[in-house]
């Protein structure tokens, strides 16, 4: 585990080995692809229950379980220096199960092979991004205003599109709008990993707990790639 490869400033660790910045993004990565497999593990066991039907049928329970999402993620982010390695892997994985339940009633909403469709191709075009991403010389963070203003456009168009249907005439364009800003933060948290690597090379525990946010930051961008690809191209049953 990322644990025993101590590092010294020079990025050398116990056994002489040296660990590149190619196995640290792996590492990411890997932690990221566990995440998918535990919430789409989760939703597929939610389906076959049945429970994901009760689900959709009670709106409390589901605003409890995004509650409890949000909750996850702003402990882990807001205390990723103070919590331990297993802690952080611990918070990751109960937010990608807490992900699992809530997105079980797209089994209900969607036609299955059109699932199987739309996550093919965010894998497809996730894949592509996060290797030009970790691939190009150019410095990605002169993006990251323009991708979080996009970000906050995403959330109030939404909210007030509830409120005034006649916005929904724009759906399409918005869910363009969506792909878009997702596929430019998986490039921008695929380069951030080599930042995070060069910066906390020397201090073992805290990198390893930066790849597990790092991952935490890859998984939400795949995630929300996604739904807006599903409900741009998502066949929903009769």
């Amino acid at each position: 585990m990322y644990e025993n490869n101590y590092y010294t400033q020079e990025g050398y660790g116990s056994y002489g080995m040296v660990e590149t910045v190619g196995r640290y993004t792996a590492r990411t990565f890997l932690w990221m692809f566990a995440g998918l497999a535990v919430t789409f593990g989760v939703a597929i066991a939610g389906f076959i229950t049945g429970f994901s039907f009760r689900l959709l049928f009670n709106s409390f329970t589901y605003i409890g379980l995004l509650i409890a999402q949000i909750a996850v993620v702003l402990v882990l982010s807001a205390r990723i220096h103070s919590l331990s390695v297993p802690a952080a892997r611990f918070l990751f994985f109960a937010y990608a199960a807490l992900t699992g339940v809530t997105f079980s009633v797209y089994f209900i909403l969607f036609d299955v092979a059109s699932l199987v469709l739309v996550f093919g191709v965010t894998a497809l075009y996730f894949g592509a991004m996060a290797a030009f991403g970790y691939a190009t010389k150019a410095d990605l963070s002169r993006i990251r205003t323009v991708l979080m203003g996009g970000l906050i456009f995403l959330v109030v168009f939404g909210l007030i599109s509830m409120f005034i249907p006649g916005l929904q005439a724009l759906d399409r364009i918005y869910c363009l709008i969506g792909i878009a800003i997702f596929l430019g933060f998986t490039a921008y948290d695929t380069q951030k990993i080599k930042d995070l690597h060069a910066y906390y090379g020397h201090d073992p525990e805290m990198a390893a707990k930066a790849s597990v946010f790092a991952a935490l930051q890859l998984y939400l961008d795949f995630i929300n790639l996604f739904l807006y690809l599903l409900r741009f191209l998502g066949r929903r049953r009769n």
